[in-house]
Parts: C-alpha cells; structure tokens; sequence
C-alpha cells in the first residue's frame, strides 16, 4: 500500500532524528551514483542533515567520466560517410575538443537519439545500406541490455550493426578513490542500480581491506536517509561491512542471468576516466568473438589523445575533491544552456544537480 505523504514525513522525522544522535562527530560519505546526487539535491537532504554530515559526489554519472579522447573518438566516427550514430539523448550535446554530436547533426551527420537498444537495432533492420554504431557508454546497469543486442545482431547477421564500446565498471574505481590520499571519505553509499546487476561481493574488499563500509542504497529519500543511518551505526558499532538497504531490488547475489550475458560478449580491459587517468580493468571491450560488431575494430579507429577543457574542472567534481560550485566556471561561463564539461550536460551530472536545485556555496 502506497505511503500517505504525512507517513512519509513522519518516516523521515524519525531518520533524521537518528542521523542527529548518531553524528555527534564528523562523518564524511561519498554518493557513488549520479541518481544519489540528483534526489539528494532535489530533496534538499544536504540542507536537512547535521553539519557534521558531508556528503561527497563521487564518479557515478557514466557521460560524466567519459574520457575526452573517447568523446573525439566517437565524434570523429559519426562524422564518417554512411554512417548512422546512435545515442542516448545525454550524450548529444557533451563537448568534445571542438563539436558536439548536435552540431555535427547540424552539418548533416547522421545522428539519432533512442529510448533502448531495441530500437538501435530497428534502425539497422530498416537502413541496411548504413552502418549502424550503437554508442556504448553506461556502468554494469546497462551492459546487459547491449550484451543482448550485439547476440542479436550476430544471430540474425545484422552486419551493419556495431557498438563503440566505453562501458566502465564500479569496482576498479571505487579502489582507486580508495587508495586516493587526496580524498578523505569515511563511507559510501553504493550504487543499487549496478549493485542490482553485480551484487555486492565485488565490492566487499571496500569494507575488508580498506575500512570503507558501504550502503547500497535506493533513490527516494527515504532510502537515502536510511542508508546514512545504516552507515552510522556501523561507525557506532565499530562495525565495516557493505549491507543493503536497496532490498526491494538488490541481492547479494546480483543478476546471475544478466553477468552470464556480460561475461560472454564483453571482457575487462584498461581505460581512461575523465580526471582519472588510466584505470586498471575498469573498462569492458567486446571479445574476439563479436569483432565483427565491435565498432572500433570495423572501422579500425585511430586512438585519441585529447586534453580537458582549460579551466573545467569536471574531473575534480568526480573525484570528490571539490563541490561543483568552487569551480571558477559553474554557473558563469558553464551553464545547462551552454555547457563546458560533460558534468553540466548529463542529467545525472554533479554540477547539473548543483546548477538546478542548489547554486549556494557549500560548507
């Protein structure tokens, strides 16, 4: 039965409450994911929490850490005769050294925006005299999808159907931010859609060799406020363990069926994040196996070596070294309308969330 709003309210009351007596010290917590950040800042819960509460974006919008030279990369393939680039809306309008996929629709590239990658596939079933690239961007939520698709493609011998691949996972990166002297994080809250996918064990070692605990949390409010709460009393308790708050979606197990698809088409390889660098196996290419619908071997694309935008600093948004309001850009020269770097595009980017919901500095 659906929760009245006075419930919810009451609910809430009652967290924050906790969150309250358990925070008598400072406690520092990074949200993983960019769906965290968004509820949190649409629901004000930074302005609701104790001061002692800070809580820290972390790289959890997959355009957002889309490497620069990535981005050149699949720009300079849309803008390829008799080639058809296939998208998801977010990733339009993200700048690269000098375009942007909408400006290169403009000078007549063929680009089109869908829902799934069903409907990619459509497009090569109904345009079989172009080449159809799927641009694979997107954590272990969405790989299963496009796992599918290429199997697809392969068994129906759609030949005119490929995939750039630049899906990233969590695990490797969550290590690096761990390892990271710069970035003082107490816990974190982990991400309930890729946890959904790969469950929890390959993010144990977070709690076992690091004394990172984590929360793999949902995205109302209330679930927020929960798996702070969850968060804290493992601090009260002397407790580190990664447990689940997102239990009406994420087991321990994950999706075996939807990591059996993602073991068979793609492997883990080294890639670039945005403000990052070089990431060990944090990356997936497609196997030998599916060459034949791997775009970057079809079209045997040239490997870019692009720099970041002068003075974004996107990169340190992701890394949770700064807020999105100390950059010098946020809000002055780099706006939703006008975008600088991809964390102002993406509907699930830091500095998007910032710019709509809350431009005030924060403490």
């Amino acid at each position: 039965m659906k929760k009245s709003n006075n419930e919810l309210m009451d609910k809430a009351d009652v967290l924050l409450a906790e969150i309250r007596t358990l925070a008598q010290s400072p406690f520092s917590i990074m949200e993983v994911c960019g769906t965290h950040t968004v509820a949190i800042a649409k629901n004000a819960l930074r302005e609701l929490l104790p001061k002692t509460i800070r809580l820290i974006s972390g790289p959890g919008c997959p355009v957002c850490v889309t490497d620069n030279s990535d981005i050149d990369r699949y720009l300079y393939l849309a803008a390829q005769p008799n080639v058809m680039t296939v998208t998801f809306g977010d990733m339009i309008r993200v700048p690269g050294t000098k375009k942007n996929l909408q400006e290169l629709r403009a000078e007549g590239a063929d680009v089109r925006v869908v829902y799934s990658t069903q409907d990619a596939l459509e497009l090569a079933r109904q345009n079989p005299d172009k080449q159809v690239v799927f641009l694979g961007i997107g954590f272990e939520t969405t790989v299963p999808t496009v796992a599918v698709s290429i199997e697809i493609a392969k068994r129906e011998g759609l030949s005119n159907y490929s995939v750039l691949s630049m899906h990233k996972v969590v695990p490797p990166v969550l290590k690096m931010l761990a390892e990271d002297d710069q970035l003082v994080v107490d816990a974190f809250l982990d991400p309930g859609h890729v946890c959904s996918i790969i469950g929890t064990e390959p993010i144990e070692f977070m709690a076992k060799d690091y004394g990172k605990p984590g929360v793999v949390t949902g995205f109302e409010a209330l679930d927020i406020l929960e798996g702070i709460v969850m968060l804290l009393r493992q601090r009260s308790e002397g407790r580190s363990e990664i447990e689940i708050q997102y239990q009406r979606v994420a087991r321990a197990e994950g999706n075996p069926h939807a990591k059996q698809f993602i073991e068979k088409v793609f492997e883990p390889i080294d890639t670039f994040w945005r403000g990052m660098g070089l990431i060990p196996q944090s990356g997936l290419g497609i196997r030998e196996d599916y060459g034949a619908w791997d775009a970057a071997r079809k079209f045997a694309l040239p490997v870019f070596h692009s720099q970041e935008t002068p003075g974004c600093r996107c990169g340190d948004v992701l890394k949770g070294l700064i807020y999105p309001t100390e950059c010098p850009l946020f809000a002055r020269h780099c706006t939703p309308m006008k975008p600088v770097g991809p964390c102002m595009v993406s509907t699930e980017g830091s500095c998007a969330a910032y710019h709509r919901y809350s431009q005030r500095s924060v403490d």
